[in-house]
């Protein structure tokens, strides 16, 4: 299996939807995926993560499958912080990020939010774990504990897209990967319909995910758009 997590196009978040860019940049996104070829597609149930997922889904004839754990709007609440009186990405705080890129939280591994300033993120981390492996469970690939390896329960040659969210992706993707969280938190960004490509390769009934590419965003360099970085 080859696994594509995209982040939705450039946003208007009220009401939800994408602006004029982020609409070009879907398309321009659609292009590039349709020379692969998507076997399944999936989307959060955000407007503008469905949004984004149209112009493929278009292109290939495949339905959307939505799924609402990879919802942005549970993430916001379980991962912030109040800063200034606005609520805010906890890992977004530079004070939280010096935090999350400690030895007394590195130390801790998979059991970083058992540190005692970071116990409240605790019950977002369970809530994404338990949805993400049943939800790789059902594509034929089951984790192994703390592990970066799975077992292949139904191996498969399928290419298969979610689209979502760039803080739910941060959750989503240290366990998907066996990542702990504040490393991808603090060391990896996720743009506007940026694209990470993960090759689930079965050997001997296991696969270790190796990522291929992270957040690429060449097909906007493509399509003359502008970019973040």
């Amino acid at each position: 299996m080859r696994f594509f997590y995209i982040r939705h196009g450039d946003p208007i978040y009220e009401p939800d939807s994408l602006t004029p860019l982020g609409e070009r940049q879907a398309e321009a996104l659609a292009k590039r995926l349709a020379q692969y070829g998507i076997d399944r597609i999936y989307a959060s149930t955000s407007s503008r993560a469905i949004m984004t997922a149209k112009p493929i889904s278009e292109i290939v004839k495949k339905d959307i499958e939505l799924l609402d754990f990879a919802n942005e709007c549970y993430t916001f609440e379980e991962f912030t912080t109040v800063k200034n009186g606005q609520k805010i990405w906890f890992f977004s705080d530079e004070e939280a990020r010096r935090l999350l890129a400690d030895e007394s939280v590195s130390s801790l591994g998979y059991k970083w939010y058992e540190h005692p300033k970071l116990s409240a993120y605790k019950k977002g981390i369970e809530r994404v774990h338990k949805e993400t492996f049943g939800f790789f469970k059902s594509l034929g690939y089951e984790k192994i504990g703390n592990t970066s390896m799975y077992k292949a329960i139904k191996p498969n040659e399928e290419k298969v897209a979610l689209f979502a969210h760039a803080g739910f992706g941060v959750a989503f993707l240290s366990e998907v990967l066996g990542i702990p969280y504040p490393i991808i938190a603090n060391i990896f960004d996720i743009d506007h319909t940026g694209m990470t490509v993960i090759d689930f390769n079965e050997e001997d009934g296991y696969v270790i995910p190796k990522v291929l590419t992270w957040s690429s965003d060449s097909h906007i360099y493509k399509e003359g758009l502008p970019t973040k970085f």
